[in-house]
């Protein structure tokens, strides 16, 4: 199936699709200090480049879309209907990059923490960040 936009419209509708400082880290970012946490944000040194590192607590915290990460079971998770070989393929790498930095990090002595978008609505955000405190102690 072809893609329903042009080149162009493709290109500018991708170029607005940000990779850091989205809403749901912002979120917890200021659910974070308003708590009392002090944090680096996209620390470079570290693999993956996590969104949010608490050096004090040893934690690096990623801050995921459902979309981007293959957030399996998740309603914002769904395969687009075109270039859909191309589109699996970029979520499984997504996925396995996810997976060797998580790895890397934990033989490095780090706790690491995944949230995912979905678990950021209004419904389910008192809760996850509620258990964000808990699971970085």
């Amino acid at each position: 199936m072809a893609d329903v936009h042009d080149a162009q419209t493709r290109s500018y509708n991708m170029s607005r699709i940000k990779g850091k400082n989205t809403k749901p880290e912002i979120m917890v970012r200021k659910f974070l200090f308003a708590k009392g946490f002090r944090y680096r944000l996209h620390e470079k040194k570290l693999p993956g480049k996590p969104d949010i590192v608490l050096p004090k607590y040893k934690t690096a915290i990623f801050v995921n879309g459902c979309f981007w990460h293959g957030h399996e079971g998740c309603k914002y998770f769904v395969i687009p209907k075109t270039r859909t070989y191309w589109w699996v393929n970029k979520i499984v790498q997504n996925k396995h990059l996810d997976s060797d930095n998580y790895v890397k990090l934990t033989d490095l002595g780090w706790k690491v923490i995944t949230i995912f978008e979905c678990r950021l609505k209004k419904d389910f955000r008192e809760g996850t960040l509620n258990e964000l405190i808990t699971n970085i102690y």
